[in-house]
């Protein structure tokens, strides 16, 4: 996401590491290129003017402090105008008397029903959610929800006997979840093409029998500043609670997200970020401000760790590796492998390592699960004692391998010349050696995993 707006900046910021202290000359040059990323990118106008009018003011008429340099104060600047821009975190509302009522509106082909299941898994972990379907007029909408439901493991309520009734479906959900003390209720209301006075009339009527906690409205990112249009109007006829942007994983511009709150006051809540129903992230604009920096996401890294579920004693295993209390062997690059695995896409990880995406040649699109599921399948190839002591693995036996593993033998050798690289890696890192790291990564050649 914000991928066009991250390299324009960066590539601002690029020009002005040599200068010493900033003059107007460089910050009108600086103001210049980012007005036209942030338009670029599908900012509001009168929002991308503001917030060059705010950095202008703050970049020319405070002085740069000994310790820093120009291009680290115009980069303070920027981030803390973003940050302020798309408002503080606003988290989700949580009745403190049973059951909490989330309703989720939205224009058809939002994936609104799709994230109503991502966030009811997203809250599956301290509580006992139930999703409801209320869009009983677009075909196999009812069934769609219930297929999502299932699949996630999340308690699913729809209408019996084919009732066509969605206020009798809602009367009756809150009985159901009363029933089976489910303490969050969320409600996939109908989406239509438009905004329109029916649909706004049957969001009102659910919200009389069933009084909703918050009011979500799911918007579409690729939309742009529609997006930003649609958020208005849906909170002025309902008075929106927040707003859940979908796809903003994809080919977007993200100026949605960056000005919804500025433009509406309704702040942006959660962040879909993939098609399966783990990928919603909280949206924090401070972490969001970080990657459009290319400062990385540490926070994001370690909840997708915890995410995860990694195995505790295959990661102190990986631990002592680390310290070099134990050698570094392919069983512990498998375990490895298997942990990264269960994280998600192997790119999204990658991209919230800070400074990653400044190597050479390092293009996060390019990292692709499948690699480690390559890798996997050669040493799971190997025998017990090729795994411990790889020294062993000749051309007759690479050749095996490669067979038994569906690859080749190219594949096989470039897996045990990654080995050996991590292997001096581990034992650097165990001597204490801090720069051992940035020497793994250096630029010499193409990155690799």
């Amino acid at each position: 996401m914000f991928e066009n707006l991250k390299d324009k900046l960066e590539s601002v910021i690029a020009k002005l590491r040599s200068k010493g202290k900033l003059s107007e000359a460089d910050v009108d040059f600086a103001l210049r290129e980012l007005r036209k990323s942030l338009l670029e990118a599908d900012v509001d106008f009168k929002i991308t003017r503001d917030i060059i009018a705010k950095i202008r003011e703050r970049a020319v008429n405070l002085e740069v402090l000994e310790s820093i340099s120009a291009v680290q104060h115009i980069s303070t600047i920027v981030y803390e105008e973003l940050i302020n821009l798309m408002g503080e975190p606003a988290p989700l509302i949580i009745s403190p008397k049973p059951p909490t009522v989330i309703l989720m509106a939205g224009l058809q082909g939002s994936g609104k029903t799709t994230t109503t299941v991502k966030l009811a898994r997203k809250l599956k972990s301290n509580h006992n959610p139930v999703v409801v379907a209320c869009d009983l007029r677009r075909p196999a909408a009812v069934e769609q929800l219930r297929v999502l439901a299932e699949k996630a493991g999340i308690a699913f309520y729809g209408p019996e006997n084919n009732n066509k009734d969605v206020l009798k479906v809602v009367r009756a959900a809150k009985d159901f979840a009363e029933a089976h003390m489910h303490d969050v209720i969320l409600l996939d209301t109908a989406g239509r093409l438009h905004i329109d006075d029916e649909l706004m009339a049957e969001l009102a009527s659910i919200a009389e029998i069933l009084p909703p906690h918050e009011k979500l409205l799911v918007a579409d990112a690729m939309m742009g500043q529609e997006a930003v249009n649609v958020a208005k109007a849906f909170h002025e006829l309902l008075t929106l609670t927040g707003v859940i942007l979908t796809k903003l994983d994809g080919d977007t511009r993200g100026g949605s997200a960056l000005a919804i709150r500025a433009v509406t006051g309704v702040p942006v809540k959660f962040a879909g970020v993939g098609e399966s129903t783990e990928a919603l992230e909280v949206f924090d604009s401070r972490r969001m401000a970080g990657r459009i920096m290319g400062m990385g996401d540490i926070q994001g890294l370690f909840e997708k760790v915890q995410a995860a579920g990694l195995d505790a004693a295959d990661s102190e295993k990986i631990a002592k590796t680390l310290k070099g209390k134990k050698s570094f062997t392919l069983e512990t690059l498998l375990l490895q492998f298997e942990q990264i695995e269960k994280m998600g896409p192997l790119g999204k990880v990658m991209e919230m390592i800070p400074g990653l995406n400044k190597l050479k040649n390092f293009n996060p699109d390019e990292l692709d699960n499948s690699v480690i599921s390559h890798n996997k399948a050669i040493i799971l190839s190997m025998t017990p004692e090729e795994r411990r002591n790889p020294a062993i693995i000749k051309g007759s036996r690479r050749r095996r391998i490669a067979l038994g593993s569906g690859t080749s033998v190219q594949m096989v050798n470039q897996l045990l010349a990654q080995y050996e690289q991590m292997k001096k890696l581990f034992k650097t890192l165990g001597s204490g050696n801090k720069s051992a790291l940035r020497n793994f990564f250096s630029s010499k050649g193409k990155f690799k995993f």
